[in-house]
């Protein structure tokens, strides 16, 4: 092992020598390497902090996992027999209606490990007045302790206090600008529901039943128009009570560990549940797509970065095997091996790609601290020291690769032709 070692520093001493005498073509290609690697390093960082970005923003206002209940369908009896029946089915009209057993389904999921938060709440349509402004909303009764593990509420808050019960409601900031309301003015929240059947029939006759005035207790900023816009989150039981759902729930949120195995696991939670689940992932398909394109163009750019440095790496080393033929003949004669020469060209297709990234990298964190001190600001670059780490080492065996041929044509080089070459 130490013999080893020292004829692996033997030819490390010879390989640098070699690069020491071409000290402006060794420059030139470790400040290509250089270019290469900041470029890869920065435009991956840019992509993944995109990503992350569009994903906390579109995650940060909904659930990983939504339980609702089955979509009710048309009872068609069977024909008789020997009979054949044409059918013209419309969809039906689905209505406003409580998950069953949802206090025994929430336990079971509590103790599921899948899952790291669930919630279950009642949600549906409503109206809020002011004066003469009549706004329609979306009424979320929560049990805030279950829900923050869902949506942060506190971290969105504006102004106010995040408190509901006693007729105290949080109202989006759009909503609240729309209103001309602030913390601490009186609402009037309407369902358009007729308590007595829970049916509807006109919106003049049914501003006057289930209806509740309200204080605005806090207001928040969730980042999103249309929620800001249309949310008004209050107590789970006055929700209830003003959807004619006494004691029952619409629907369970959900939130995963890995939010990309959140497709996966809502499958499964269907199946335990008999209730129909949606992923993150199934309604924000146009999102992941956009994410598959960004990162199908940063793996492109990488490709192509890396193919020009190492023909780059390459087309160097060949000159240099060409200008030192006399010198590796004279290694040859003086007992260097075929594999030793091999190794030489190999350790300096290695010093450019390690050099050169360790350049490059210093000068990405220099691009990534000018993008977040000056850029626009709508989100912050991280870098990684994996991406540092796994950048370098595929720049270095990029330059081992290149080197290759070269290496390959200077360890085949014959000891005689190669003295007499001029």
């Amino acid at each position: 092992m130490t013999a080893f070692f020292g004829k692996l520093w033997i030819n490390a001493t010879i390989a640098i020598s070699f690069l020491r005498e071409g000290r402006i073509q060794s420059l030139m290609i470790t400040l290509g390497v250089a270019i290469g690697v900041a470029v890869i390093i920065f435009i991956t960082a840019l992509i993944q902090g995109l990503q992350t970005n569009l994903i906390d923003s579109t995650l940060g206002s909904q659930a990983h996992i939504r339980l609702l209940p089955p979509d009710e369908v048309n009872l068609i009896a069977p024909p008789a027999a020997d009979t054949l029946q044409l059918i013209q089915e419309d969809k039906r009209p689905q209505r406003l209606r409580s998950i069953n057993n949802w206090q025994q389904i929430t336990d079971t999921l509590d103790q599921l490990p899948l899952l790291t938060a669930v919630s279950p709440n009642v949600s549906g349509p409503g109206f809020v007045r002011r004066g003469e402004a009549l706004e329609s909303v979306i009424l979320v009764g929560t049990d805030l302790v279950r829900y923050q593990n869902i949506i942060p509420l506190d971290e969105y808050l504006i102004s106010g206090e995040l408190r509901v019960g006693a007729d105290n409601v949080l109202i989006g900031s759009e909503l609240a600008k729309d209103l001309g309301v602030e913390v601490g003015s009186k609402l009037r929240l309407d369902t358009g529901q007729d308590s007595s059947d829970n049916s509807s029939n006109n919106l003049s006759s049914n501003l006057s039943s289930n209806s509740a005035v309200v204080n605005v207790a806090g207001i928040f900023e969730l980042g999103v128009r249309e929620l800001d816009a249309r949310y008004v989150y209050l107590d789970l039981k006055q929700a209830q009570s003003l959807l004619n759902l006494p004691g029952g729930i619409t629907v369970i949120d959900l939130t995963v560990e890995d939010i990309f195995e959140a497709e996966e696991i809502a499958a499964q939670v269907g199946r335990l549940t008999s209730l129909q689940a949606e992923s993150w992932i199934e309604t924000n398909a146009q999102l992941l797509n956009g994410l598959t394109a960004q990162s199908l163009s940063s793996n492109m750019i990488v490709v192509f970065v890396a193919i020009s440095v190492a023909f780059g790496i390459a087309s160097v080393l060949s000159v240099s095997v060409v200008q030192r033929t006399r010198e590796i003949g004279i290694l040859r004669a003086m007992g260097a091996t075929r594999q030793q020469i091999l190794r030489i060209f190999l350790i300096q297709g290695a010093i450019f790609g390690l050099l050169g990234s360790m350049v490059g990298s210093g000068v990405s964190y220099v691009l990534v601290w000018s993008f977040n001190t000056f850029g626009p600001n709508i989100f912050t670059i991280p870098i990684s020291i994996n991406l540092i780490l796994v950048t370098m080492s595929l720049a270095t065996l990029t330059g081992v690769i290149a080197a290759a041929i070269p290496a390959r044509r200077a360890a085949a080089l014959d000891p005689v032709v190669a003295i007499r070459y001029v």
